[in-house]
């Protein structure tokens, strides 16, 4: 993935706050004190490896959880790693009770069934970095998620969801080609290929075909949008509870086919160049829109809302993720064009707005 910086300054891009207070030592340019705050964070992980490997199915953000440990104890007195391999190790984590719990899972699967790890911290009132059980399920059926935003009136294509055999003919299909195929579900752009856009009725077939067959999902199909690509990360402020919005656009190179779709193999291959978003107009319309999904999918802290335009260039909501990947993927890349922060900066922002939430809790409920 490639990222260009040829685009007007921070001072200068529209919607973004200049940071010039960002300079110097560490300490300075993060806002920390150089004392550690006497803080206890745990990096809450699964295995790497072994028979428990199965938990990596659960995990929602891709982090190191050793570069990110480093990073915390710079300015926290205590931050731990804590790899959960059964229910006992969780009930000794909330029996700690600490301060923040800096993770990627989303769930664990134990013997007797699936445990949604935010949903749990809530129970016990410690505060984590991201967004609950009922936000991410939101997210995570596509299908839902436009359900989500047609009831909120933000701009998204035409779909239907289906499935081998359940649309046999032309005449069933609900909606004009060209049409664009992809799993319901699932992230990374899977299932999302050369062979996506759809111009007949035998293409289509062939694609719900190879979704079913590969990927063990139903197909979410859409009205084929054939504009630019974007994508907002999004900060929530815990005590305001204000959202800072930081579109990106996303360019790709023209297929086989002269279309420029975001694929599986470009996002391995890192073939897109991510750069800032320069037209005040555009900027703004992208905040909007992405704001107001974020809000209508219940998400908390962070996440990333990815738009596409029409053929009249007017932008549509394409997916979410709330659990964004925090190495050097759009997220970061939003954070650094937008707010111009280091990779540093983002993970303490995220940290610090975790640690904001729970002091905020905590004085609303001290009589």
């Amino acid at each position: 993935m490639k990222t260009t910086l040829d685009s007007p300054s921070l001072d200068q891009t529209p919607g973004v706050v200049a940071l010039a207070a960002l300079r110097g030592p560490v300490a300075d340019r993060t806002g920390f004190p150089p004392a550690k705050a006497k803080t206890r964070i745990e990096i809450v992980t699964v295995p790497k490896s072994g028979y428990e490997r199965a938990q990596q199915n659960g995990i929602g953000i891709d982090i190191d959880d050793d570069l990110i440990q480093r990073i915390l104890s710079v300015h926290y007195e205590t931050v731990k790693i804590t790899t959960i391999l059964s229910k006992r190790d969780l009930r000794r984590l909330v029996l700690r009770k600490p301060d923040l719990v800096f993770s990627g899972v989303k769930y664990f699967d134990f013997e007797d069934g699936r445990l949604w790890l935010n949903d749990y911290l809530d129970r016990f009132d410690i505060p984590y970095m991201a967004s609950s059980k009922a936000a991410l399920d939101n997210e995570s059926d596509k299908a839902r998620a436009k359900d989500l935003m047609n009831d909120a009136d933000i701009p998204t294509a035409l779909y239907f969801t289906t499935g081998p055999g359940e649309h046999p003919t032309h005449a069933c299909v609900p909606i004009a080609f060209p049409l664009f195929v992809k799993p319901v579900a699932g992230g990374d752009s899977r299932g999302v290929d050369e062979k996506s856009i759809v111009n007949d009725f035998a293409a289509f077939e062939a694609k719900v075909q190879d979704i079913h067959d590969v990927h063990k999902s139903r197909s979410l199909v859409e009205t084929y949008l054939s504009g630019k690509e974007y994508s907002v990360g999004i900060f929530e402020d815990a005590c305001s509870g204000k959202l800072t919005a930081m579109p990106v656009e996303i360019i790709v190179a023209e297929n086989g086919n002269g279309d420029r779709i975001l694929d599986f193999q470009t996002k391995c291959d890192d073939a897109e160049t991510v750069v800032a978003v320069s037209d005040a107009k555009v900027h703004a319309e992208l905040c909007r829109i992405a704001e107001k999904a974020f809000r209508a999918l219940g998400g908390k802290s962070l996440g990333r809302i990815d738009v596409k335009m029409n053929h009249e260039q007017l932008p549509h909501f394409m997916e979410a993720n709330l659990m964004p990947g925090l190495r050097e993927g759009y997220f970061y890349r939003a954070c650094s064009l937008n707010l111009g922060l280091s990779y540093e900066q983002m993970i303490l922002k995220i940290a610090t707005n975790g640690l904001a939430g729970s002091t905020a809790l905590r004085s609303l409920e001290t009589p």
